[in-house]
This record gives C-alpha cells, sequence and structure tokens, in this order.
C-alpha cells in the first residue's frame, strides 16, 4: 500500500492517534448516466495512493477486458463491482467506497444515474453530508440532473458540489462552464439550495481533482479534493440540535437494572438532564450514561448509549427520548414529501407500514396533494404516485408518534412505506409538519360501549368477510348466512357489494384506485357496526390482500373472520348471471377483476369454501358452524 503519510513508516502510533481524531465526511455522487460518477471516485481512490498492489493490478486487468479508455486504465470499474454494471457500464446498486487523507476519513455512495435506478439514489443520499452533483459538460443540465438535486434538496444536503465533468471534451472552454454553472444555479434557487460551489472537472485527465490544473487558468476556486477536505461536516450541526434518542431496546438484564438503549441521533445529554419520553409525555431525570466502558459525564449525537431514570416510567422500542424544554412534535396526521420507489403505483387509502425512528405504524395516504414535475417544478394534480415520481401528501397513522419536522432534524422526520404484504420498502417520505386536525379531534369517550352492546345482543360482535370473483356466489351465501343467524335470534348486518355502490359508494368507478377506496369505506363502516355489537357480514370481490389486511385491522383481535368462496375463473365466467364477464372480454368493462385486473386470492382464510363441491346452503352452515365453535353464537 503506497503512503498516505510519512508517519507511517516513521511513528506508526502517532499516526494512528492522529487517524482516529480525523472528522469523517459522508458524500454521494449523483447525475445523469455517463456524467463520469464512477470516474470520479475510481480517480479519487486512486490519487490518493490508498490501493493495494493486487487492487491495481486487478483494475489494470479489468481495465483491458471491460475499459472503455483504449488500453489505459478505466477508473470507473474501481467502484462498479457488479458484473452486470461492468457489461452495460453503467450504475446499477448504491456502491460504497471508504477513503482517507492526511485531513479527513470519507464514506462515499455512488448511486445510479439510469432514471430507474431513482430509488436506489434514496439510499446512499440519506445519510450524506455533501453530495457532488455531476454534470457532462457536453450535454448541460439534463432532467435526471434536475430529478437528483431536487431530491438532495428534499433530503436536506445543503452542500453542494457541481462538478462540470469531460471539460478535456469541450477544450476546457470558460464559455461552456459559465454558461452550464449559470443555468444550473438558477435551477438551484429555485429548489433551495444555495452555495453552490462549482468545478471544472476532467475526472479522466485528473483535472482539478487534487491539484488545481494548467488547463483551466481562469478557474481560481477549490479542487475537489480540497473542497471535500475543508467543507463542514454535519456532526457540528447535530450537536446544536435538540437531543433525540430514539428507544431501541430496554436493557433489563437483571431486577436491579432497567435502562433505555438508543442511538443518540441529535444533541447532547448528561447525568441530571430532564427528558421527556414521546409520544406519552413522561418526564424524569437522567440518572446515568451507561456504555460498555463505563459512565459518561456527557453523551453526544453519534453515541449508541444506554440511560437510566430517577423515575419508573413506562418506555418502550419506538418511543423518542427528548429534553423536557425542547421535546418533538407528536401526532397521527401529517404532512409530507413522498417519493415513490417500486412500480405498482402509490395509492391513497390503502394501508401502508410507516417506519419512523425505530417505531413501526401503520398508516394511509389520505390525500395526493400535488405531484412535481421535476423539469419545471411545476405543482401537478395527480391522484396517485408512479416509480421514481415526487409529491406532497397528508398520512393519516393509526396511533401518535413523535416526530420532528425533517427540514429541523432529519433522523426523526424522515421515515419508508413498508407493503403491509410484501414487505417491501415502497416509498420515502420526509414530515412537512402536523396537521391542525391530528391536534384538534381527539376520541370522545363514551359510557356504552361495545361489550355492553354484545353482552345486549347475547352475541360477540364480528365480521364476516366474504371475499372471490364476481359470479363466485358470494352473495347468495352471506344471504343465507344472514337468514340463518336472523333465525336463531341473532343481530346481524349484511353489506353487499352491489347495493352500497347506491348509495354510501356511488360516487366510486372500478379503479384500482377507487376499488381501494370502496374497502376502505366499508372496512369503516364494518368497524362501526362491530362496536355496535353486531355480526356484519360483507359480500365484495375486495380483490387485494393489503385492503384486506386493512379491513382485518379495524376491528379487535379474532372479530375478522374471512371467508374465501373459492371458484375457478372458467367456473364464475361460465355462470356470468350479470353478463359483465362478456362485457369484459369484448372490452366493454375495463379493470375487469379476474380478466382485466388481477384477484389476490387469501393465503390463510379462516373459512374456504369450494363451491364445486359445496352447495350454497352447505357453505352456510360451513359459516356458523365456524361461528358457534368461535364462540360468537
Amino acid at each position: 500500500m503506497a503512503q498516505i503519510s510519512d508517519l507511517i513508516s516513521t511513528d506508526i502510533e502517532k499516526y494512528l492517534k492522529l487517524h482516529q481524531r480525523k472528522s469523517l465526511l459522508r458524500f454521494i455522487t449523483c447525475g445523469s448516466v455517463d456524467d463520469g460518477k464512477s470516474t470520479v471516485i475510481g480517480r479519487l481512490l486512486y490519487e490518493s495512493k490508498i490501493l493495494f498492489e493486487d487492487q491495481l493490478a486487478a483494475i489494470e486487468n479489468d481495465s483491458r477486458k471491460f475499459g472503455t479508455q483504449g488500453g489505459d486504465i478505466d477508473f470507473a470499474l474501481l467502484v462498479d463491482g457488479l458484473a452486470a454494471e461492468r457489461e452495460q457500464g453503467i450504475t446499477i446498486d448504491v456502491a460504497y467506497r471508504f477513503f482517507s487523507t492526511d485531513r479527513r476519513t470519507f464514506i462515499v455512495a455512488d448511486t445510479p444515474g439510469h432514471e430507474q435506478y431513482t430509488r436506489n439514489m434514496i439510499t446512499g443520499a440519506s445519510t450524506a453530508d455533501v453530495a457532488v452533483i455531476l454534470i457532462d459538460a457536453r450535454k448541460g443540465v439534463l432532467t435526471q440532473t434536475r430529478r437528483h438535486s431536487y431530491l438532495v434538496s428534499l433530503i436536506g444536503i445543503r452542500k453542494v458540489l457541481l462538478a462540470i465533468n469531460k471539460m478535456d471534451l469541450v477544450d476546457y472552454s470558460e464559455k461552456v462552464f459559465d454558461r452550464i454553472n449559470g443555468e444550473y444555479c438558477e435551477f438551484a434557487k429555485q429548489i433551495g439550495l444555495s452555495g453552490v460551489q462549482s468545478i471544472p472537472l476532467s475526472a479522466l485527465k485528473g483535472d482539478n481533482m487534487l491539484v488545481a490544473s494548467e488547463k483551466t487558468p481562469w478557474y481560481s476556486g477549490p479542487t475537489l479534493m480540497g473542497f471535500l477536505e475543508t467543507c463542514e461536516v454535519d456532526e457540528a450541526r447535530m450537536l446544536k440540535q435538540a437531543f433525540r434518542m430514539p428507544v431501541q431496546w430496554v436493557n433489563r438484564p437483571n431486577l436491579d437494572f432497567r435502562g433505555f438503549a438508543g442511538f443518540i441521533t441529535s444533541g447532547v445529554v448528561r447525568p441530571g438532564d430532564r427528558i421527556i419520553a414521546q409520544p406519552s409525555g413522561r418526564e424524569s431525570k437522567v440518572a446515568r450514561v451507561v456504555t460498555l466502558n463505563g459512565d459518561l459525564p456527557v453523551a453526544a449525537a453519534g453515541q449508541s448509549v444506554t440511560l437510566t431514570l430517577e423515575d419508573e416510567i413506562d418506555i418502550s422500542r419506538g418511543d423518542i427520548l427528548s429534553m423536557a424544554d425542547t421535546p418533538a412534535e407528536v401526532a397521527d396526521q401529517f404532512e409530507a414529501s413522498l417519493v415513490w420507489m417500486i412500480d405498482e403505483p402509490m395509492i391513497p387509502g390503502r394501508p401502508y407500514l410507516v417506519k419512523i425512528g425505530t417505531q413501526i405504524v401503520t398508516a394511509s395516504i389520505t390525500e395526493l396533494k400535488y405531484k412535481i414535475n421535476v423539469k419545471t417544478m411545476e405543482r401537478l394534480d395527480a391522484k396517485q404516485l408512479g416509480i421514481n415520481e415526487i409529491g406532497v401528501a397528508d398520512l393519516a397513522l393509526d396511533r401518535p408518534v413523535a416526530f420532528d419536522a425533517y427540514t429541523t432534524i432529519r433522523d426523526s422526520g424522515g421515515f419508508i412505506l413498508i407493503d403491509r404484504v410484501t414487505n417491501n420498502t415502497v416509498g420515502a417520505g420526509m414530515v412537512n409538519f402536523a396537521l391542525r386536525s391530528s391536534r384538534n379531534v381527539r376520541m370522545q369517550p363514551l359510557d356504552v360501549n361495545k361489550a355492553l352492546r354484545s353482552r345486549i345482543k347475547n352475541q360477540l360482535p364480528a365480521v364476516l368477510w366474504f371475499t372471490g370473483l364476481s359470479g363466485a356466489g358470494k352473495s347468495t351465501i352471506a344471504n343465507l348466512v344472514e337468514s340463518k343467524l336472523t333465525a336463531i335470534g341473532q343481530h346481524t348486518y349484511l353489506l353487499d357489494g352491489d347495493n352500497v355502490r347506491h348509495g354510501l359508494n356511488k360516487d366510486l368507478g372500478f379503479t384500482n384506485a377507487d376499488r381501494v377506496e370502496n374497502i376502505r369505506r366499508i372496512a369503516e363502516v364494518a368497524r362501526l357496526m362491530v362496536d355496535a355489537g353486531l355480526i356484519v357480514i360483507t359480500a365484495f370481490i375486495s380483490p387485494f390482500r393489503s385492503e384486506r389486511a386493512m379491513a382485518c385491522s379495524k376491528v379487535g383481535s379474532g372479530e375478522f373472520i374471512e371467508v374465501y368462496v373459492n371458484t375457478p375463473l372458467e367456473v364464475a365466467e361460465a355462470r356470468d348471471v350479470k353478463g359483465l364477464y362478456k362485457k369484459a372480454r369484448r372490452g366493454e368493462i375495463t379493470n375487469f377483476t379476474g380478466i382485466s385486473s388481477p384477484y389476490e386470492a387469501p393465503e390463510s382464510a379462516e373459512i374456504v369454501i369450494d363451491t364445486l363441491t359445496t352447495n350454497p346452503d352447505e357453505a352456510a352452515e360451513i359459516v356458523l358452524e365456524k361461528l358457534r365453535k368461535m364462540g360468537v353464537i
């Protein structure tokens, strides 16, 4: 390994001590395809002389096999580790690299340039202090440049280095540099990025990378490495922020010790500080700041510690510890900026999991206010977001959470959206502010509750949720079930898919978004009827598992009984009592389940009825027998 400092060979202990005190800068490279992001990082690694001899030999060999520089070293190959990336000459995944100079250590994230991989760029930018935005001097500011810059602004990165690369291909023209710099800085002002540092580069030739280039005498600013080594890191800013520590674990090794372990995301804490646990609002004083190496007199952002308190108060994983005089906000509804990250569109009303800090709650997007045209920054009306689209929406959570506005404290204001069924991350969000309705609307306590209403009716409340294809027999069986229950004196109500579309859901069509809203409304009505002590029977296609899971979450444990009326498509189509399948086949009905829209069959329904072997009356008896076994009737 080449020498980084003379101290390595003369006084290794002194070098190591100096190395431990170096500040750490996390930065991200982003921009459009072929702007030279990987080449910039590869050149930094090469010029910083941190590569082993075998690494140098490997890159020289790979350059001959995969390189694009006619036998010269292709520095991009130091970063593009995936085979697909080397074959295509692009970056797909986020590649992280660590390197060090005498003045600072660095973690750099090289992010994809292709539009379809924009979601990967979010991952790399979430922890970055600085964004290095690459522009090809021949192409200027492109749509993807604007998209990445807007995301950088949303994520809260305020230090931006505009690297106008490939200056060697435009004869190091000052005029070209000034034109691109002016256009970009004008756009940067629109999105709140100020103080952009622009540098003319040739990563391939090394111009203005580590030393000032003689080929750009008209430029007097810092080199790329000079900027990275001297710019202020976010550690100082984080120390000045209000104290926040999401609780990751309640540490209870024995009866005499109870502490709350977590990673301090901002601020400082000392024994004697008065803290508040949120969202509960309970207060206490810090007794000790405990670490593996002993107690500390003070702990700061970036440290993992265990806090013990003077009082025994109830704190759980997911709670946030704050200073009592500078608490986080608490709300169950807020406005947020969203970046959508999967092919399946975001649909208002559909339930998702939200991970904010160390807490996971259920939430739905109640309203998409608008989406952003990244070319013009225009706000566009929209009902849903597609992959890589950015918008602003209102979210409603199933319980209050502690948070900060993202622009105030990034770690407690950022969140991800997770699909409830697949557990895949589908979006990333930044909290803007709590909605007024979250503060002003509270549940009103009532003297007559569900338990009392149920005792009066001599039954347990429940939801019988019939699902299946159109023509499967849901309504027929559900109607028989209600008749049999009424005959034995039970209190019921049947919500039928066709009937509710004549009133409650008259305004809804059959798009995926409308289907989601259709089921959301029915689930809320069913919840109210269960609270009234009724046995509620629903007969809806309800094609999506996520919406059925949402309906289940609205009622108590054991109160939701999914009944899958399993009828093959060809059998349901052969029945076609309403003639709907024929219309769908002729293209007269769009988004028809089983033909032009999917049906997601239940994976673990409490009751499965095979209509090929069971007639409707037998099916109804199967349902009643299940209710008896569960103690509902």
